[in-house]
């Protein structure tokens, strides 16, 4: 039997530029009511450009909510009524100066359904074009470019710790 809880109320607590906070009033298979607290996110992707060499493109920026420069694979939100394909080409290029010809989505997952509605596309390219960036605005980014084996090597040492860079590597280093 499938249960779902019955949603009572929804509050929009703030509306951000890229997601909005929520809390919902639920109630419960058993009728007890209870809150819910929601990121509300309208989905993203990551993508994996395997360079000409075998070499995978990787972006290094700062990021705030940890305090600290990442390594990461290229990534971005997608905007209101955008495909996920389009918001990976068009992310390709503002952070890393390639363009592909051809995008496979290879994976889709759910980035933490214990309170976020963000659903990841990753996408694999090997057919790069190097046209030049166009960063957003408020971006600092760095293109850094990783052999197969220093990938590995950075994930088992906990030197690449954002979750979507490690599952895009394992998935693609696996398959």
């Amino acid at each position: 039997m499938v249960y779902m809880e019955r949603t009572i109320t929804k509050r929009t607590v703030h509306d951000g530029r890229n997601f909005s906070f929520r809390s919902d009033v639920v109630e419960l298979r058993d009728g007890r009511r209870t809150f819910r607290d929601i990121v509300d996110h309208p989905g993203s992707v990551v993508i994996i450009p395997i360079l000409p060499n075998g070499g995978i493109a990787l972006v290094y920026q700062y990021r705030y909510a940890v305090r600290r420069h990442i390594l990461e694979l290229p990534a971005g939100t997608l905007n209101d009524g955008e495909e996920p394909e389009e918001c990976a080409r068009r992310e390709l290029r503002e952070e890393t100066g390639y363009e592909a010809s051809e995008l496979r989505e290879i994976l889709r997952c759910f980035v933490s359904p214990g309170y976020s509605s963000e659903l990841v596309h990753f996408f694999i390219t090997e057919d790069l074009k190097m046209v030049g960036t166009r960063m957003e605005e408020d971006e600092d980014i760095s293109v850094v470019r990783l052999e197969r084996e220093d990938a590995i090597k950075m994930i088992e040492e906990n030197r690449i710790e954002d979750a979507k860079t490690i599952i895009g590597l394992h998935y693609y280093l696996e398959h």
